[in-house]
């Protein structure tokens, strides 16, 4: 990791099917061609015939952790353990999927043939029912019970319901195009759950029951180089990229350093320098409402903090007996990095840190303030 740095990011193209044979010394071509605002390939034969055809309609286009995550049998299984068990003690009418959660739609249509499954896609919208359809041809099964909404849950109507009550309310949460984004961009499930709030049974099952906001003290020192603050380079004054595109180190006052989304993995030298600790609760049998809390850190290593990776972990069921984590400690979700204005060199035996957090139900924004002693 000595020459690390995030500049390089690298393209993965996939091929259909099960990709292409090949042997020892074979010469393959490949062809690219570009629209407006991507590019595609083709794998040719030695008689420039395509290998693989054209994308098909019914193609969806997910990022490498997202297929990786579909082909992870324990979070399929706590997925498929959560619904069971939801669907145990009652026969759900209507069942909302309130985000673009393909694997949930199919799911619970397969476990609760009665029920009216309404996905509400609305990142993947035509493109999530296209593929739906093509799943439903390519296992025999029918379409019927499944209604793709394709739009916000602020659009929802009683007439979408057909007047009827919501069962079960679900989500992974998942919204196609914010894989980017910070970690709590997903509590949109629970402003979705709210606009729904008029819509609920008295006995509605919402899964996942809550989310808890986990951080850990991190050792980060080849991120924090690399997001170091600007000035003069090469005679010109490039300070106005501080604050437009977040850095830390040499800030002016008190100005707190950013909060990142990155998958920590991919950081370069990274060390945990305390255990983890759960800072919020966010509990979605209720509607959304603001959030604070704060813990003290107490640290387990010594070593230089650069910073805190913060998550959150999403509780499934009511007995917070299935839990799927999005830490550090899977490469399938990406963490918020609170990075430091300054490093702080710290040890067990004499140092601890106080942070306290606060969710603003208006933006969906968390904001963080720590102190060292």
């Amino acid at each position: 990791t000595k020459d690390w740095c995030d500049h390089w990011k690298h393209c993965v193209w996939f091929t259909q099917g099960r990709g292409a044979p090949v042997m020892k010394d074979q010469t393959l071509s490949l062809r690219a061609s570009h629209n407006l605002t991507s590019i595609s390939y083709q794998l040719l034969n030695p008689n420039d015939e395509a290998c693989n055809g054209n994308l098909k309609a019914d193609h969806l286009t997910l990022l490498p952790e997202r297929i990786a995550l579909y082909g992870d049998i324990c979070w399929r299984s706590a997925l498929i353990t959560a619904i069971k068990s939801a669907l145990s003690d009652r026969s759900p009418q209507t069942c909302i999927v309130a985000d673009d959660s393909i694997f949930l739609a199919l799911l619970v249509s397969s476990l609760s043939p009665s029920s009216k499954v309404i996905a509400m896609f609305p990142g993947l919208r035509d493109k999530g029912a296209t593929y739906l359809q093509a799943v439903a041809k390519a296992n025999n099964f029918s379409m019927d019970q499944i209604q793709v909404i394709g739009k916000r849950a602020a659009s929802l109507s009683t007439d979408d319901l057909e007047h009827k009550k919501i069962n079960l309310l679900v989500g992974e949460p998942f919204y196609c195009g914010s894989e980017g984004m910070l970690p709590w961009q997903n509590l949109r499930f629970w402003n979705a759950r709210t606009l729904f709030h008029s819509m609920l049974s008295e006995d509605a099952l919402i899964m996942p029951c809550k989310g808890v906001l986990k951080l850990c003290a991190m050792s980060l020192p080849d991120l924090w180089k690399s997001r170091r603050s600007l000035k003069d380079v090469e005679g010109f004054d490039h300070s106005v990229v501080n604050e437009t595109l977040g850095a830390c180190g040499d800030l002016p006052g008190e100005q707190q350093g950013p909060c990142l989304p990155y998958y920590v993995w991919q950081c370069g030298y990274t060390k945990k320098l305390s255990k983890v600790y759960s800072l919020m609760d966010f509990n979605f049998s209720e509607p959304i409402h603001s959030c604070f809390g704060k813990t003290k850190i107490e640290f387990a290593d010594a070593g230089m903090c650069h910073g805190f990776a913060v998550w959150i972990d999403w509780v499934l069921d009511e007995k917070n007996s299935i839990v799927i984590s999005t830490g550090p400690d899977s490469r399938y979700w990406k963490q918020g990095v609170q990075l430091l204005s300054k490093p702080v060199e710290v040890n067990p035996a004499e140092s601890a840190a106080l942070v306290e957090a606060s969710f603003d139900p208006a933006s969906g924004d968390i904001t963080f303030n720590s102190s060292f002693s």
